[in-house]
Parts: C-alpha cells; structure tokens; sequence
C-alpha cells in the first residue's frame, strides 16, 4: 500500500515511520500537507459548525478514515492523559531531530513540523533515515529569529513569549505566525498561509 499517497490525498504527509515499542508493529506520523491543507480544511464541516476545536475533530474523522483504511488504530496528541509519546515517536523516525532552538525539525518541513494525529499498524515498517538539515546550515537563523529569544536549547520560555505576543511588537507573530520557524531555510515551502497562522496563533495566545 502507498500510504504516503493515500494520505496526501486527504492533505496530510507522512511524516515518519517510527517503531511501535508496545505492539512490535509501526506508527505513521501524519502532519498537514502544505499548501492544501488549509484550504481543504476550510472547506469541512467542522470548521464551519461553530462547535469547539474544530482542526481536532477534522483530524479525528479524517485519520480515522485512513487507520479504517490501513487496518490500524487512530491515535492524537490530545488523547490522555497518558498522552501518546508523539515527540519519542517523531525522534525515533530518523526524519526529526531537535532544533537549536529546541523546537522539533523535520528533513523536510523545517521548523513547520506539527502532527494533526497518527496512525498505529500491527506490522512492523521500516523507511530510511534522513539527514539532519540544522547540521548542513551555516548560519542557522532559527538561533535569532525569536525577538525575546523565547526559545533556545534550554527550553521555551512561554511566559516571555506572551507577554511579546499582548505587546504591539508582537502583532507581527500573531499574523504571520512564529518568527523563529518562519526563519528556517528548509521550511520554506510548507509554511502556513496568513490565515492559518492566525487560526492557531489565536488557540495559543487567545486576548
């Protein structure tokens, strides 16, 4: 089965094959498929219901439709607690590496990685590790990108970053979305339009 094309049919890449250490079998981690993705979503019923959290339950109804599918199990990072080790998964691809900012990096979609959910398979697979792009980046912008430098390899220090976002420097973030993963070379190509960092610059920092 493809599973990379299946998913990308529904606006959502494969991100990683990582092992499953509780079943012996894999778990495919999906994030949205840039620049489909939000126009896609925005088409769904979910985004226009007025109900809470609607990205969540899109993401619940379209993975899983594609774990029916592959004849595996849905999993989210909301579920739990326990919540499920998205972030060991995703390190354990050979795709994703943590960042000098300490934000999780991936081969291909830089700083922009985030997962709308995954999919656990009974049978193992296996897909061939990458390399790590922050090694090949001379002048690793993500480094001064954040102007409060709110992120670094020691952690995310959010109540600075909050207090920028209330502040009118901040207006720039709020818009257009974090400065430090806009800043990254390899995330070029999949970075969310204008509309869509609103969206979730408004669920992290609601005023």
């Amino acid at each position: 089965m493809d599973y990379a094309a299946a998913a990308a049919a529904r606006q959502l890449e494969l991100v990683g094959i990582a092992p499953d250490g509780e079943t012996g079998g894999a778990v495919m981690l999906l994030a949205p498929r840039e620049p489909g993705f939000w126009p896609a979503f925005t088409a769904a019923p979910e985004y226009a219901d007025g109900r809470p959290d609607p990205m969540d339950r899109w993401s619940k109804r379209v993975i899983g439709a594609l774990a029916a599918d592959w004849g595996g199990e849905a999993v989210f990072p909301s579920d739990g607690p326990p919540y499920p080790p998205f972030i060991a998964w995703a390190l354990a691809t050979g795709r994703v590496w943590t960042s000098p900012v300490g934000l999780l990096v991936h081969d291909r979609l830089g700083l922009w990685l985030s997962f709308r959910g995954a999919v656990r398979l009974a049978q193992p697979l296996t897909a061939p590790p990458a390399a790590n792009p922050c090694e090949s980046c001379p002048d690793q912008p993500c480094r001064n990108a954040c102007p409060v430098s709110a992120l670094s390899p020691n952690g995310y220090d959010t109540a600075a970053c909050h207090d920028f976002l209330d502040r009118p420097e901040g207006a720039d973030c709020m818009a257009r979305g974090c400065g430090a993963r806009r800043a990254c070379p390899v995330g070029q190509a999949w970075g969310r339009s204008d509309d869509q960092s609103r969206f979730h610059m408004k669920a992290f920092h609601p005023r």
